[in-house]
């Protein structure tokens, strides 16, 4: 949106009444990009770091902070074996969260898009937030969040490498980072959490690149997951079959939840169709959910809440 110079020399711009959300913007300066040095609010990224604000309502949102009991979010380092380099990962858990507790908590590991870091569902999505408050409504179960580094691929989010035109390069990362994320973390948070080692008791999650993930591990791995959900998935590439060899109806006794998603706007809702016909043709049965929105944290942070009720409701 372009703004205006003043006679005082100081540009301004007013927009329409926002609805209330929270929302990303920065500043376009004689074609350079730039932050607002007057809002400390950032939003993290590897690529193209923003400014965040938050429009508030009358009514609470679900990512608002409320009188609710809140969880905790922990945040862990470990060197991968398999990827070779330094990463973290976050973990939520719930209010009253008990490690010596007998009965164990389900888990749902969540998986943020290209350039997002391990911080993006906390800073951006509000993933701990959405839970303390619907866990308070009783609108969730009680679990743990994980929330891994996406990427398989030292590197991989990059301003001078098309990572995704590089097939190998792509591929590598999809399958270093199931096997990370299987071999390494998940071991990790059942070693350190009261958490269940059912797969009944375990979901997988993720937006964008995450999305794409998170249906490349957890229809590779149904011994593993009984819950999936891909929020605006893109870039599993052209060739699905090569990559679900053994998909075929057998998953619809396994999976409890198979939820896809994106919004009506998204450049990938061609993507996402193709996908869910290529599983219907497999015999998977399942449905596209569209919703109002493009590719922006507004509709994932949505898609989290709608997802989140979904879980492990036995």
């Amino acid at each position: 949106m372009p703004m205006t110079k003043g006679a005082d020399g100081v540009w301004t711009l007013t927009t329409a009444p926002l609805p209330p959300d929270l929302y990303g913007y920065s500043f376009v300066a004689d074609g350079e990009h730039r932050l607002d040095p007057y809002n400390t609010v950032i939003k993290p990224n590897l690529l193209s770091l923003q400014n965040m604000m938050h429009v508030p309502g009358a009514t609470p949102l679900p990512w608002e902070v409320t009188d609710s009991p809140h969880g905790e979010v922990h945040h862990h380092f470990y060197k991968s074996g398999i990827i070779g380099d330094n990463r973290d990962f976050f973990v939520y858990t719930p209010p009253n969260y008990d490690p010596k507790a007998s009965t164990r908590y389900p888990v749902l590991y969540l998986l943020h898009g290209y350039s997002d870091d391990a911080s993006g569902w906390t800073a951006v999505g509000k993933a701990n937030l959405i839970l303390d408050n619907l866990i308070a409504q009783g609108k969730a179960k009680p679990m743990l969040i994980v929330m891994p580094l996406g990427y398989g691929v030292p590197g991989f989010a990059s301003r001078t490498t098309a990572s995704f035109r590089d097939s190998s390069r792509r591929a590598r990362n999809f399958d270093q980072f199931r096997d990370a994320l299987l071999n390494e973390v998940i071991p990790m948070v059942e070693r350190d959490y009261s958490v269940s080692k059912d797969r009944d008791d375990r979901a997988i999650a993720g937006l964008s690149m995450g999305g794409a993930e998170t249906l490349y591990t957890g229809l590779n791995a149904l011994d593993r997951f009984a819950y999936i959900g891909a929020f605006s998935s893109g870039g599993l590439g052209e060739d699905l079959a090569s990559q679900f060899p053994s998909l075929d109806d057998s998953a619809n006794s396994k999976l409890k939840v198979l939820w896809i998603t994106v919004g009506s706007e998204d450049r990938l809702l061609t993507f996402n169709q193709k996908f869910v016909e290529f599983l219907n043709s497999k015999g998977v049965k399942t449905t596209l959910h569209q919703t109002p929105g493009m590719h922006t944290w507004m509709v994932w942070r949505r898609n989290l809440v709608n997802f989140s009720g979904l879980l492990f409701q036995k």
